[in-house]
């Protein structure tokens, strides 16, 4: 089964591919609540979402627990500002204590009763990347978490030791750029930066043709937040990414991760190719990925690919709660193992380009490495 490219560019807008759009009644939020680095903040955390937000990422939710409802009408009041936990599994498939994640201030809220059942809707955006250094549960079944804001480093070295990503690791220097970096040094970081945005986004035209420089960040540290937001990378690798305190660094890394990977493979059963990078493009100015809640609350980052195989189709197409305005989705499964893939949409107007495209999930995916390349007797290796 595959996706039809679009005859011409697609005309589907940025607020299009926006779950969550604000909605007339939504109340908006201005100014954005930025924490001391180094310093040690008591934050709510963020229940019942496995998620590793990036700072600048947007992340909509959807929350129906009276728990929730309570503990997210008491934020808007203060300073809307929530911790959200990045948990990892382990080689074994269980989840491991989160040690980092990320703070998320919310931008947009709407309160609405669904059926007799008090219902809260939010648009939050990652800011800051923390370390856990404890969590508690309070008497009201909210959990705390006492987090120290990490900060971004400049590094001294232009390499690092970093040219493979088996080695990523977090920079841990405590002293601040400013008081150490000479300014020829500074002059010279400035330069590696643009260097390296300018590779990263010769690679990302390769990945997504529809991708328009002017929609990038400028600041270096907010474009390697953007990229490590919208690679199609397991949780395991975004976490390493999400480790990293310096842009530098952080670009190599995910300049390497495009380098090497051009496969998107199913990851229950690791061997059954679902897509390539060439595919990938994007349906809003965001990027090819972005993270969308269905009626359930469940939150799906979701890459977007003009084609797809070994996927088997189940049940009929449906408008219904449909992420893309004018698209009708259908589950996709792996033709492998049945494990789930995402969607693939169709335009039921027909002034709509693509006329068809999949949306997949990210926790359903893991990239690869071509068969005989970097490896022994032709064997795929994984990105980490």
């Amino acid at each position: 089964m595959a996706a039809e490219r679009g005859g011409g560019d697609n005309n589907i807008n940025d607020e299009m591919g926006n779950q969550l759009q604000l909605l007339p009644d939504m109340e908006e939020f201005h100014g954005r609540t930025l924490h001391d680095e180094d310093s040690v903040q008591n934050l709510p955390v963020l229940p019942h979402v496995a998620l590793i937000l990036i700072p600048g990422q947007t992340l909509p939710l959807q929350l129906f627990r009276p728990q929730e409802v309570s503990m997210f009408r008491n934020l808007i009041s203060h300073d809307r500002t929530f911790a959200v936990l990045a948990h990892s599994p382990d080689a074994s498939g269980a989840e491991i204590k989160a040690e980092f994640g990320t703070t998320a201030e919310i931008y947009a809220f709407r309160e609405e009763q669904e059926y007799g059942i008090e219902t809260v809707k939010i648009k939050a955006v990652g800011r800051q990347r923390f370390r856990v250094h404890e969590i508690r549960t309070q008497a009201d079944g909210i959990r705390q978490a006492k987090v120290q804001i990490l900060p971004e480093r400049i590094l001294p070295d232009p390499l690092c030791g970093l040219q493979f990503l088996p080695r990523l690791h977090t920079h841990t220097s405590q002293t601040k750029p400013s008081q150490t970096t000479p300014p020829q040094e500074q002059c010279s970081q400035i330069y590696r930066q643009k260097t390296l945005m300018t590779r990263v986004k010769k690679q990302l035209h390769e990945w997504d043709e529809n991708l328009k420089d002017e929609s990038l960040p400028t600041n270096p540290t907010d474009f390697s937040y953007r990229v490590a937001a919208c690679l199609p990378i397991d949780d395991a690798l975004r976490l390493q990414l999400l480790k990293i305190g310096s842009a530098i660094q952080r670009l190599r890394c995910e300049l390497d991760i495009m380098d090497r990977c051009t496969s998107l493979c199913c990851k229950q059963c690791q061997d059954t190719e679902i897509t390539s990078k060439n595919e990938i493009f994007s349906l809003s100015l965001y990027g090819p990925m972005a993270a969308y809640v269905n009626p359930h609350g469940y939150v799906h980052e979701t890459l977007t690919v003009y084609k797809a195989s070994n996927l088997n189709l189940i049940g009929r197409p449906s408008t219904l709660h449909s992420w893309f305005p004018g698209y009708a989705w259908t589950i996709a499964q792996c033709r492998t193992c049945s494990s789930h893939m995402g969607w693939k949409f169709s335009a039921v107007k027909k002034d709509l380009s693509p006329p068809r495209f999949w949306g997949l999930t990210r926790s359903a995916l893991l990239p690869t490495i071509p068969q005989g390349e970097e490896g022994v007797e032709g064997s795929r290796l994984l990105c980490l």
